[in-house]
C-alpha cells in the first residue's frame, strides 16, 4: 500500500482507526492469541517508572490498554496520559476506563502538545509504522521526556527474510485481511496492517535512528519468534 503524500497517509490512519476501533480490541487478541496484553505489561515493566509520584505519556495509546496497564502495576502514579489523534480509538477507552484516573488527550505524535521534560517515561504501542516521520516522532518523545527517563517502544517490524518470517508474511497478508473482514467488516484496514510492517525498519535499523536523534542505551528485545519487538532507550 502507498501513499501519494504525507497528508494522504495521515487521513487514512486516521480514518482506518477510526472505523475499527469498535472492534480493535477484540482483534489484537485474536491475531496475538492474547499475546499483546502480556507485551503491554512488559512495556510498563521496562519502562522503569518511579513507584511513587512518577508521571508516564502513553502516545498512540488507542483504547488505553498501556495506560491502564501503568496504574495497574504502578498505582501511585501521579498521572497517566493517554494520547492520540484518532478521537474514536480513546472514546472506546473512555468507555472502558472503569473509574481510572487516565487523562485523556488529543495529540499528534509530531507535534505533542506537551512541554519538555514532562514525564518519566513515554511508552507507544504499534504508532511508528504509522507516523510519516518516524525520526521526528522519537524526537518528540525525547524531548517531552525527563533526562535519565526511558522511551519504549511496542512495534511490529519488517519481517526478517527467514523461513519463518516468509510465513510469518504469509499470515499476516492473507489470514489477519481475512479475519479483519469477518471480525471488523473492514478487510483494507487490515491489510494496510501487514503492508505498514513490510515498509518499516528492521529491528536493528530503528535501534540506530534511536541513537541519531538522541536516545542513550538503546536496547531491543524479539518477542513471538521474533515478530514483535521492545525498543528501549533513555534520555
Amino acid at each position: 500500500m502507498t501513499f501519494n503524500s504525507a497528508q494522504e497517509k495521515y487521513d487514512y490512519v486516521n480514518d482506518m482507526f477510526t472505523r475499527i476501533a469498535h472492534r480493535y480490541d477484540l482483534m489484537n487478541r485474536v491475531m496475538t492469541a492474547g499475546q499483546d496484553v502480556r507485551w503491554r505489561r512488559l512495556v510498563i515493566k521496562v519502562a522503569n517508572l518511579p513507584e511513587q509520584g512518577g508521571r508516564l505519556l502513553d502516545i498512540a495509546t488507542g483504547t488505553g490498554d498501556i495506560a491502564f496497564e501503568a496504574f495497574r502495576q504502578s498505582p501511585n502514579l501521579d498521572q497517566v496520559v493517554g494520547a492520540d489523534f484518532t478521537l474514536p480509538m480513546m472514546q472506546v477507552g473512555q468507555g472502558r476506563a472503569n473509574g481510572s484516573r487516565v487523562r485523556w488527550s488529543g495529540a499528534d505524535a509530531l507535534h505533542l502538545p506537551f512541554p519538555d521534560n514532562s514525564f518519566d517515561a513515554v511508552t507507544s504501542g504499534y504508532l511508528l509504522r504509522n507516523v510519516v516521520d518516524v525520526a521526528q516522532a522519537l524526537r518528540e518523545q525525547c524531548r517531552v521526556c525527563r533526562p535519565g527517563g526511558r522511551v519504549v517502544v511496542l512495534e511490529i517490524p519488517r519481517p526478517a527474510n527467514t523461513p519463518f518470517g516468509l510465513l510469518f508474511r504469509l499470515y499476516f497478508h492473507h489470514v489477519i485481511p481475512f479475519l479483519g473482514g469477518i471480525i471488523s467488516g473492514q478487510k483494507d484496514a487490515y491489510a494496510y496492517l501487514p503492508a505498514s510492517a513490510d515498509a518499516f525498519l528492521r529491528p536493528e535499523a530503528l535501534k540506530r535512528l534511536m541513537e541519531q536523534v538522541g536516545f542513550k542505551n538503546v536496547t531491543y528485545q524479539m518477542l513471538m519468534l521474533n515478530t514483535v519487538a521492545i525498543h528501549v532507550g533513555e534520555k
